[in-house]
């Protein structure tokens, strides 16, 4: 009767132990679960990761459980606008230069009012024609002035020009416009472009010339110099030209064309 007594003893005792160990075993995940230092500090190691691998790429919103209290605080880590969700501003693609059926190209009509605002097309041929011979004039005073200064050196600065001098600086720079567009459309460099001008304003000059000279009107005459041909033209003014052409092309004649008239 002793025996059995003290057997069933040590059976409880051994049934109590092991369900004391399992208690304890069962009591550590939960331990570790309401320990919110550890919770933070494996969360806080993984989101560090996390931001050193996409510190250029993405941007998350990490959320980092709080079990003690209940909530959830959310921190943020930046992200480029090329991530899905973020507002893109795409900007207008440029393209390839052409021309229309005035010659103009993408360049000349860049400065076109902003959308909801009332505009018109280019300038007259007329209106072109005109703001081109007062260029020519303009600058013809301007030129001889300076030439006959280094000649003479009076200060008074006398320029002169003739009213033939208005139609043709006008019809001479509305060509090269047309020229321009056509040397633009093959790609042409500059200068490729402003040895055609000069070219082309030697024939220009020399057939005005000749034609203001049979009526008795020529206003100019360069006799005078080495390399002239018939007094109508003279290759030392050949720099000069080419002067007038660059300002032509990249300043009168491009701007005129980005001219509107609000209507």
């Amino acid at each position: 009767m002793r025996v059995n007594t003290g057997s069933a003893f040590l059976q409880l005792s051994k049934l109590t132990k092991d369900q004391k160990e399992l208690k304890s075993h069962a009591e550590v995940p939960t331990l570790l679960l309401e320990s919110p230092r550890s919770i933070h500090t494996h969360t806080h190691t993984h989101t560090h990761t996390h931001t050193h691998t996409h510190t250029h790429t993405h941007t998350h919103t990490h959320k980092f459980a709080d079990t003690r209290l209940g909530k959830q605080r959310i921190t943020k880590v930046q992200r480029p606008i090329c991530c899905p969700g973020m507002e893109v501003r795409e900007r207008p693609a440029r393209s390839t230069p052409g021309s229309n059926e005035q010659g103009l190209f993408e360049d000349d009509v860049s400065a076109e009012p902003e959308h909801g605002s009332i505009s018109g097309g280019p300038l007259s041929c007329v209106a072109r024609l005109y703001v081109y011979a007062l260029h020519g004039c303009l600058c013809e005073v301007a030129f001889t002035a300076v030439w006959d200064w280094c000649s003479t050196r009076d200060r008074r600065m006398m320029g002169y020009t003739s009213l033939w001098a208005l139609p043709m600086y006008a019809t001479a720079i509305f060509l090269m416009e047309r020229l321009r567009g056509q040397l633009l459309a093959h790609h042409q460099p500059l200068p490729v472009r402003l040895m055609a001008y000069t070219l082309f304003i030697y024939v220009w000059e020399f057939s005005w010339g000749a034609g203001l000279r049979l009526l008795g009107a020529c206003p100019w005459d360069y006799s005078g110099y080495r390399y002239n041909l018939g007094g109508l033209v003279t290759l030392e003014y050949a720099l000069p030209w080419v002067v007038a052409a660059f300002i032509a092309e990249q300043h009168v004649i491009r701007n005129t064309l980005r001219i509107r008239l609000l209507n």
